[in-house]
């Protein structure tokens, strides 16, 4: 039978909600993707809560919130404990993301859905891997292998190839067929007839113009408003397709030696762009090239200023200038507070590069655009003063008095259970009054009882009374001294990485300013608000930055990879539906639309068993050489061993005659270099190659050209039975391994 495989989606069928999907093939189950929204709904979280301890392993396939946001929550609190595989920059770049969304939140409410201790333990289980690498996976996934290819859209993007008994599984979301400054297209084309093809609607209803002509449109609106004394907002993702956007203004302020001001601002703005210089491998050959002539890095920004905290941005002199600011949304952050700034001053641009996000801010601008009234929350953490914070230091002291008495109790019951006798002296006694009242303590040269803080000290269970850790030197000593065991002294690498990672930040081991302070600052403090009401009477636009493929290139694509089955997800209802009747007509009959929840079965309708080839056969069989493979004829008779397995064994009677199999692809242009080597007149005619005077070769059939079929391909050899025929059907069969 074939290999089963049930996809079952838990988000982000039928509209534009983040993609997380339950894949499952011969019971092994994969979560492929984890997204989450700018307003972190939990409500979306539900139908992954249920199935999350079953979680065999995960895939990430971009470093945005849409894929992979809810990855730390659900590791939180919903006990999902799988490894987890991406390639290096969605780890890198995601790890980023995730903290630019904690901290714009953490200074504007109480969030407390995850922390960054949270952030970093979900990125931990990791598995980094390079384009194209095959990873085996073991135990419950014994057979199976996954590797990440190119996709396009966001730096390390990846299109998922899952491999089970020669059947692959392929899911390929928010890919791009297009090259652009810092991407290559994506490779999903050069996959044939996988048994299952898993990609989104989300584009299908959209048509794009050429890149040239949307850069052009792009740097026109900006300049125009620029000239005319207005800023211009790109309210952008964290570390995705502001790349692309920081490519195009940095090459045509070089080109045109422009003098306004850019400026992106995000949390980790810094640590972002020094992470992707070192990613070059995984960006565009032209880029790969140029650093490699040159040694020119392309984000070695010379015209762009990076800025970690708004207070920078407001002590740069007035002036038309660019900024790109996280939080595309227009939710929080800083891009919520530059637009109200901003929007009230008709000279001013907003600029979208990508949709909103459903219910949000940035999404009802693009419906509706100005001039309106639009109302506005503004949220400030300040420190808390006068009564606030005195009632904050009585609840915390009570909270510790409350602390010590259970422990002191604690310790009573201890005693007594353990019949101590009360010379053993007292316990050491954490005061917590006395930590904020020095003149309780006595004087290095006073006399009486001076009291011991230990912070966060917990007595153990076992113990009489606290005492500090003690580890006996249990060293092991030879003719030569102390034996010392070298890997005590290695570093590994992911303890390198989570170092790296805490310090974050810059190459220089240095946290991004803001983000420290706002990671470090333990004052007491709260979130106040107020509501506003905006007059929205800048210029607002909308341009399709977002580097997906457009409808036309999708149905092509999807044509050409012709997959058995196919599975669509993510989009509009309309964009499902559309696309979902286009390629039942064009491209295969088992095309599947499933619902929130409804597992459907896209299991392979082609028979496969495993069979074993006995050691008495495989002792007499010839092996012949075709490129990295071996290649045999083999005759043999189907029989059982003796675990009831299918296994192949020797013919009992001498095996029948076959006739002669040629194996191999010829290409006609390699052909004719031969032919000629061998001093054959040679040259292309329609289509076809004369070889000599008399003889014609020629290709019929193209595999390609039926959509849900094989097609076939023969080389077809004519002209007159004459020695220079025999001797070039000789050449032709050469280039190929006989049978």
């Amino acid at each position: 039978m074939g290999t089963s495989v049930q996809v079952t989606p838990l988000c982000g069928v039928y509209n534009e909600n983040p993609l997380c999907y339950l894949l499952s093939i011969d019971g092994f189950n994969f979560l492929v993707d984890c997204g989450w929204n700018d307003l972190f709904d939990t409500s979306l979280l539900q139908p992954l809560s249920r199935i999350s301890s079953t979680i065999d392993a995960v895939l990430l396939s971009h470093p945005d919130i849409l894929h992979l946001g809810a990855l730390p929550y659900a590791m939180k609190h919903l006990a999902l404990s799988a490894p987890v595989y991406s390639t290096e920059p969605v780890y890198r770049l995601g790890l980023l993301t995730m903290y630019d969304h904690y901290l714009s939140r953490k200074q504007v409410s109480d969030f407390d859905l995850f922390t960054l201790d949270d952030i970093d333990s979900a990125f931990q289980n990791v598995t980094r891997l390079t384009y194209s690498q095959n990873h085996h996976l073991s135990g419950k996934g014994e057979g199976i292998i996954i590797a990440p290819h190119v996709a396009g859209h966001l730096l390390g993007g990846t299109v998922w190839k899952i491999t089970k008994d020669g059947e692959d599984v392929i899911y390929a979301v928010d890919f791009n067929h297009r090259k652009e400054r810092h991407l290559n297209g994506t490779v999903l084309e050069s996959f044939a007839r996988p048994a299952v093809l898993i990609t989104d609607a989300y584009n299908a209803l959209n048509n794009q113009p050429s890149r040239r002509q949307r850069d052009q449109e792009l740097l026109d609106a900006i300049l125009k408003t620029l000239r005319a004394d207005g800023n211009v907002l790109l309210p952008v993702d964290t570390a995705g397709r502001v790349l692309e956007l920081l490519l195009i203004l940095e090459q045509h302020w070089a080109q045109h030696h422009l003098n306004y001001p850019i400026f992106f601002l995000t949390y980790v703005s810094s640590s972002t762009i020094d992470y992707v210089k070192s990613f070059l491998e995984w960006m565009s050959d032209s880029i790969a090239k140029s650093f490699e002539h040159t040694r020119d890095n392309a984000f070695l920004l010379k015209h762009v200023t990076l800025l970690i905290n708004k207070s920078e941005l407001e002590k740069v002199p007035d002036g038309p200038k660019i900024v790109l600011v996280s939080m595309a949304s227009l939710e929080v952050g800083f891009s919520h507070d530059i637009f109200v700034e901003w929007a009230s001053d008709a000279k001013n641009l907003v600029l979208f590069t990508e949709r909103g996000q459903f219910a949000t801010l940035a999404r009802m601008l693009q419906a509706d655009p100005p001039p309106k009234a639009v109302k506005v929350t503004m949220c400030k953490r300040v420190p808390l003063v006068g009564e606030e914070l005195r009632a904050y230091e009585e609840e915390q002291n009570r909270i510790k008095k409350e602390a010590l008495k259970a422990s002191q109790s604690k310790e009573e019951d201890l005693k007594a259970s353990h019949g101590s006798d009360a010379n053993l002296g007292d316990p050491m006694v954490i005061d917590a009054i006395n930590a904020h009242s020095s003149s309780d303590v006595t004087g290095p040269h006073g006399s009486g009882q001076r009291d011991i803080l230990i912070d966060g000290f917990v007595p153990l269970s076992t113990s009489v009374a606290p005492m500090f850790p003690f580890f006996e030197n249990s060293a092991e000593w030879d003719d030569f001294g102390e034996v010392i065991n070298p890997d005590d002294y290695v570093i590994k690498e992911e303890d390198m990485d989570q170092t790296f990672m805490h310090v974050s930040g810059d190459l220089d081991g240095k946290l991004d300013e803001s983000a420290a302070n706002l990671i470090l600052d333990s004052k007491p403090s709260k979130v106040i608000s107020n509501e506003l009401t905006v007059q929205v009477k800048c210029s607002l636009i909308y341009m399709d930055f977002e580097g997906r493929s457009d409808g036309r290139s999708i149905k092509s694509i999807l044509a050409h990879v012709a997959p058995l089955k196919l599975v669509l997800v993510h989009g509009s209802a309309e964009a499902t539906e559309h696309l979902k009747q286009h390629c039942l007509k064009h491209v295969c009959p088992h095309v599947y639309a499933p619902q929130i929840g409804e597992t459907i079965d896209v299991t392979s309708d082609l028979c496969a068993y495993k069979v074993q080839l006995s050691e008495k056969l495989m002792s007499n069989v010839l092996f012949k050489k075709l490129g990295d493979y071996e290649i045999a004829w083999l005759d043999a008779q189907v029989g059982k061993t003796d675990n009831d397995m299918l296994s192949l064994l020797p013919l009992s009677t001498p095996p029948p005659p076959h006739k002669s199999v040629l194996v191999g692809d010829l290409k006609l242009a390699d052909f004719k270099q031969f032919l000629a080597s061998k001093g054959v007149q040679v040259e292309f005619a329609g289509g076809a190659l004369r070889c000599g005077e008399y003889v014609t070769l020629r290709k019929v059939g193209d595999a390609g050209q039926k959509v849900g079929g094989t097609g076939t391909q023969q080389v077809v050899l004519e002209g007159p039975l004459t020695e220079e025929y025999y001797k070039i059907r000789d050449y032709l069969y050469s280039q190929f391994y006989l049978l």
